[in-house]
């Protein structure tokens, strides 16, 4: 009682000389010659809580006694990330059915050894405010949970479990098999070919390798994947020296604690036997084209239909992430841009680059003109996808091949700081959100066993020069083109024309001369 008549005296005296200096200086009196660093009377001093300055941005990595990597990242608040980065995906199928990467994301937090179902693993992470997600990629598998901190303990052995415990009962992978077959409809059927033109330009840029494996299960394999081969297969893949426990928001010792508590000498479901060869196969580029003739005048039919669209992917081997020449890339990637001809905004949404300028306001019967860099730790594919009505298919290429061939001038100054600017902004913008920088940490130390900070990235790209990008530009401009082609395709110029039109100065397409039409 005497605590809260003390606080009340001192907040009686506060208010009491708050209330005076009001009355003394809202009464149109002089205001006293006081600068703002001088302390207010009466007020007490705040104290702020102060980080050091290594300690706040650094990533910490621990190798444990199995090869497992522990990294985290701190970052202050009520919740955090926690996952399992493992070096698995469609590229290391070459000796298996493809499609197991495909299977094990749609198997990922079924029922364990210490959880009966899904629903039970649910349960246990609402009790901390959690929520589950898999993701596979052409080169990584990727576990993640978002939960309470005061969860870590449950979180981390919940994911061991997920990861090394899966039960794989036959009721499990025959649900896979239902959601691996509506997956695949769904993929011919949506509006948007973006995910199947990717698949495809990998496959004509990597024939029949590593990465031009294909992501997604064929349909011929649906029924050939089961427990045994899942097995066999997460045998060789899901070792320790092949996987990183990231986190974002938590202690790092804490985490190293849970990791060798639960991830440490713990015999996986499929036994510890002698794992079987891994494929070290290096991304091989070889150039082509893969063709898909399809009707898409019935894709998106309604009161406002999409009109029938013939979308051509045209690519170039760029580089590894690994390399020097993949921030130039990612600098020359920003600079060509592009989107939708009905995208909207100013310069933020990239409306100054070249995709844009040259190409999207030029020629207004092109809907769509975009550029992708796809980066992996071997090799990297730098491509533009382009749709437009199938009558207008050759000229769209001609149109795309000049674009190839103008990367290889001097960028402007102008346009290249633009470019270097929205790099770095849409870096920043990115790594503000928890499950980002999660990811970021957990790839970074999975390819080089330590992470590139923000800061450094961006000092990167500020150094990138004009000559960088032609000379980058300039070597990606020998390789053979990849290119892949879905719709319509009577218009389509042949492979050979393609690769002339991009081994010309100006990025013309042979002329054609035909007696009838």
């Amino acid at each position: 009682m005497a605590t809260h008549m003390a606080r009340f005296r001192t907040w009686n005296r506060a208010h009491s000389f708050g209330v005076a200096a009001y009355r003394r200086y809202s009464s149109g009196g002089g205001y006293p010659n006081v600068p703002l660093s001088t302390p207010l009377p009466g007020v007490p001093k705040p104290v702020f809580a102060s980080v050091d300055e290594r300690e706040k941005c650094e990533t910490k990595v621990t190798t444990l006694e199995n090869g497992l990597r522990v990294a985290s990242q701190n970052k202050f608040g009520q919740f955090c990330t926690v996952g399992v980065l493992v070096n698995s995906g469609s590229r290391h199928e070459a000796k298996f059915p493809s499609g197991i990467s495909h299977f094990l994301e749609k198997l990922a937090f079924s029922s364990t050894a210490q959880y009966g179902s899904k629903d039970e693993i649910l349960l246990t992470l609402e009790k901390h405010g959690g929520i589950c997600d898999c993701q596979t990629s052409r080169d990584t598998t990727m576990y993640a949970v978002s939960a309470e901190v005061k969860g870590l303990d449950t979180v981390v052995g919940l994911l061991a479990d997920a990861v090394l415990h899966p039960r794989l009962t036959d009721e499990e992978i025959e649900m896979t098999r239902m959601a691996v077959r509506f997956e695949l409809e769904d993929l011919n059927m949506r509006p948007d070919p973006e995910p199947l033109l990717t698949e495809m330009i990998h496959a004509a840029a990597y024939r029949g390798n590593t990465v031009g494996l294909p992501r997604f299960c064929p349909q011929d394999n649906v029924e050939k994947i089961d427990r045994k081969l899942l097995h066999t297969y997460l045998r060789s893949y899901y070792t320790p020296d092949r996987m990183v426990l990231a986190g974002v928001g938590i202690e790092h010792e804490q985490l190293v604690a849970c990791a060798r508590k639960y991830l440490l000498g713990v015999k996986p479901v499929w036994g510890a036997g002698t794992p079987g060869k891994v494929d070290l196969s290096v991304a091989g580029y070889t150039g082509g084209i893969v063709k898909t003739e399809k009707d898409m005048s019935d894709v998106s039919l309604g009161p406002t239909p999409i009109p029938e669209l013939t979308h051509i992917m045209i690519g170039l081997e760029s580089c590894s992430f690994l390399e020097d020449d993949f921030i130039p890339f990612a600098v020359l990637n920003m600079l060509m841009g592009g989107g939708g001809s009905f995208s909207a905004g100013g310069p933020g949404k990239g409306m100054f680059t070249r995709l844009y300028l040259n190409v999207l306001n030029r020629h207004h019967w092109m809907y769509n003109a975009t550029s992708y860099h796809h980066s992996y730790e071997d090799s990297g594919l730098l491509c533009i996808h382009a749709s437009a009505d199938p009558r207008q298919v050759r000229e769209m290429v001609e149109i795309i091949t000049r674009e190839f061939i103008q990367m290889g001038g001097t960028p402007g100054e102008m346009e290249l700081e633009r470019a270097k600017t929205q790099l770095k902004s849409m870096l920043m913008m990115n790594l503000e959100s928890r499950p980002v920088i999660f990811e970021d940490v957990g790839r970074q130390v999975l390819a080089t066993g330590k992470r590139k900070l923000p800061h450094e990235l961006c000092d990167l790209i500020s150094n990138v020069t004009a000559s960088d990008i032609k000379r980058v530009t300039t070597k990606m401009l020998r390789s053979k083109p990849a290119v892949a082609a879905l719709g319509d395709l009577t218009e389509l110029p042949s492979y050979e024309h393609i690769q002339t039109a991009l081994s010309s100065k100006d990025g013309r397409l042979p002329r054609m001369y035909r007696l009838f039409r």
